[in-house]
């Protein structure tokens, strides 16, 4: 609830549509496209995103965004490749989710993101909390010594596809309980014992996981963050924990560019950008206000009670290379989900 107050509290652009005719950046009106409903977190970010980014334009002009979609962002992202001409007057702002449902093939995907031009990003952390078994240490020895791990899971089309992934690199068996589609029911089944073991991700995480390790659960590994470089590093927010590679000392050679990939997707809480063919002036303007909204003091302000970093254009690059690096191998993943879950896209 806190973080939700600062958002809003912060939040002044308007939502209304608005396609106007052929203009350039930082002239009349600019569009920012958001993949997600009214009121949802993709849009509280759009609204944010917009008013600050407004001051990083010549002329300071309005930034106006239309909310479209289902909160997994795959309406809007359809909407950016088939509908948004690329004069740089209209940018995009997804979930993370748009990005899961790209790499598992969801039927509903019609756009392309390794084609997009990153203006900035969110990031979030992922934490996997887990249980021991009696006598057993929290370490990856622990973990296949207990296995099969009882992971609280919404679905394989899900930010809890990374840490599937990961386990799966480390050798550790899993046997996910699914259907658990928020961090209320994945921490009532933790707490009940229903499961023990609990993926952590989105805003937030630091708060969502207190509940967990009151009721004995241990934090294992994250995600871990992104560098400067667009390297993986050590969480943040998190620095006593080791990232994946670190807590499994190597990967499954099968999986390594799938579970990067995920892992990529399940860290970007939003991302802004472009549609493929914008003209690199328009880029640069864009760009320049993604910066300049880094540094206001609104934006920061509901990033820190989101337990959200801001981040540059140049790791929203590095993000989308790394989808990008996976591409043709997405009929690998589909066919781990199919055989190890027995899972589908719709």
């Amino acid at each position: 609830m806190r973080r939700r107050r600062v958002m809003s509290g912060i939040l002044g652009a308007a939502m209304m549509p608005a396609w106007p005719g052929a203009a350039v950046a930082g002239v009349g009106s600019l569009n920012l496209l958001v993949g997600g409903p009214p009121a949802a977190r993709t849009s509280r970010w759009g609204n944010a995103c917009a008013l600050a980014m407004q001051a990083g334009f010549p002329g300071t002009p309005q930034i106006i965004t239309q909310a479209v979609g289902g909160l997994d962002g795959v309406t809007g992202a359809n909407q950016l490749d088939a509908l948004v001409v690329p004069d740089g007057r209209t940018a995009a702002i997804l979930p993370g989710a748009a990005l899961i449902a790209w790499l598992t093939g969801d039927s509903r995907v019609h756009f392309d993101p390794t084609r997009w031009i990153p203006v900035m990003a969110g990031s979030n952390s992922g934490v996997l909390v887990v249980r021991p078994a009696p006598g057993k240490a929290a370490d990856l020895a622990g973990l296949r010594a207990a296995a099969p791990l009882r992971l609280a899971a919404d679905q394989p089309q899900s930010n809890d596809l990374a840490a599937l992934l990961a386990l799966a690199g480390m050798g550790v068996a899993t046997a996910p309980v699914f259907g658990l589609r928020d961090i209320g029911a994945k921490t009532r089944a933790f707490l009940s014992g229903e499961v023990n073991a609990v993926f952590v991700s989105g805003e937030g995480v630091p708060e969502d996981i207190a509940p967990l390790s009151a009721g004995g659960g241990v934090p294992v590994f994250s995600l871990g963050g992104w560098a400067a470089d667009g390297t993986v590093m050590v969480d943040p927010l998190f620095p006593q924990l080791p990232d994946v590679a670190a807590f499994g000392a190597a990967q499954g050679a099968a999986i390594a560019l799938e579970y990067q990939a995920a892992a990529a997707a399940a860290r970007l809480d939003f991302i802004v950008v472009l549609p493929k063919l914008t003209a690199p002036g328009a880029v640069a303007q864009w760009r320049q206000a993604g910066l300049s909204a880094m540094g206001s003091a609104g934006l920061a302000a509901a990033a820190r009670a989101s337990s959200v970093i801001l981040q540059p254009a140049a790791i929203a690059v590095s993000a989308l290379s790394t989808l990008s690096a996976m591409a043709a191998d997405q009929g690998n993943l589909q066919a781990f989900l199919v055989q190890r879950f027995g899972w589908q896209p719709g």
